[in-house]
């Protein structure tokens, strides 16, 4: 049974409502302002499962946290999608034009890069968390300062939200992964998403041919990503999501491409998630 999981952030933050919304509220979330934070007290017992964020609609990919996966030998044991609504937020009775500095997560800041062009008066200032700049301005009392956060963070900091849905593209959505140490028991005709990591030569055609095993194989590629290996110049590992109606398929094709490519990891299996969905799984152990 999952009860402790680690997020980055703070509560308040898009991670703690995807962990309330996958888990439910039973669950103690542990905070850290770091995804490397986070992961480390997986590794070390502290932690039983990690809620990550991998790839936002808008912004793309967080290609650190592949890395991290991959380097940790973790396993995603879930995926969900949650809805991101950027809200500008600060103490009770200010005005947007009172607003001087807004400080917020780098990705919060480029995703809602647009609506600021009308306030060329309001300073953009990275910072580590979103929910933690708002429970700063709370703490601290900081006024002609506004945080970007969730409208949870907004009741929880007791903070006005001066404007909703300040996002450049109202339909933003962020793709989370739950991470664990190990593969959790699910039947196989629950799993029909998986994620993968590979090498490839430098030959022609070469990943035409895992494409194209794939395919023949009915998988369905949702993703690729490719990083490169810092220890071999000009060498890269590809990281793929493929989804499929039978498991079977997948694997099939997972035994020809642990033949074909180098290095082939299966970095997860489990069930496709659906966009919105706020289902818990209190039956993960």
């Amino acid at each position: 049974m999952i009860k402790n999981v680690a997020i980055q952030g703070i509560l308040g933050s898009f991670h703690h409502i995807v962990s309330e919304q996958y888990y439910g509220k039973h669950i103690n979330v542990q905070e850290f302002l770091s995804f490397d934070a986070a992961v480390d007290s997986l590794v070390t017992g502290k932690s039983d499962a990690v809620v990550m964020a991998l790839e936002n609609s808008i912004a793309g990919s967080i290609l650190p946290n592949y890395a991290l996966i991959d380097n940790n030998n973790l396993q995603i044991t879930g995926e969900h999608y949650l809805d991101i609504q950027h809200h500008l937020m600060a103490l009770p009775n200010q005005t947007i034009n009172d607003i001087e500095e807004v400080y917020s997560h780098p990705m919060a800041l480029l995703q809602c890069k647009k609506f600021f062009k009308a306030y060329p008066h309001i300073k953009l200032i990275e910072d580590k968390d979103t929910a933690e700049v708002a429970q700063r301005i709370n703490n601290q009392q900081l006024k002609k300062v506004a945080a970007i956060a969730s409208d949870l963070a907004a009741k929880l900091f007791n903070l006005e939200i001066l404007a909703r849905s300040i996002q450049t593209i109202s339909h933003n959505e962020t793709r989370f992964v739950i991470v664990k140490l190990n593969k959790k028991n699910i039947e196989d005709r629950e799993i029909t998403k998986a994620s993968l990591k590979f090498e490839l030569d430098h030959k022609r055609g070469s990943l035409a041919t895992v494409l194209n095993v794939m395919s023949d194989c009915k998988l369905n590629l949702t993703k690729i990503q490719s990083l490169p290996k810092i220890e071999t110049p000009w060498k890269y590992a590809f990281f793929v999501d493929v989804t499929f109606a039978d498991v079977t398929h997948f694997n099939k094709a997972a035994a020809l491409l642990d033949i074909m490519a180098e290095n082939f990891k299966i970095l997860g299996t489990y069930k496709n998630a659906r966009v919105f969905k706020t289902e818990t799984h209190d039956w993960e152990s």
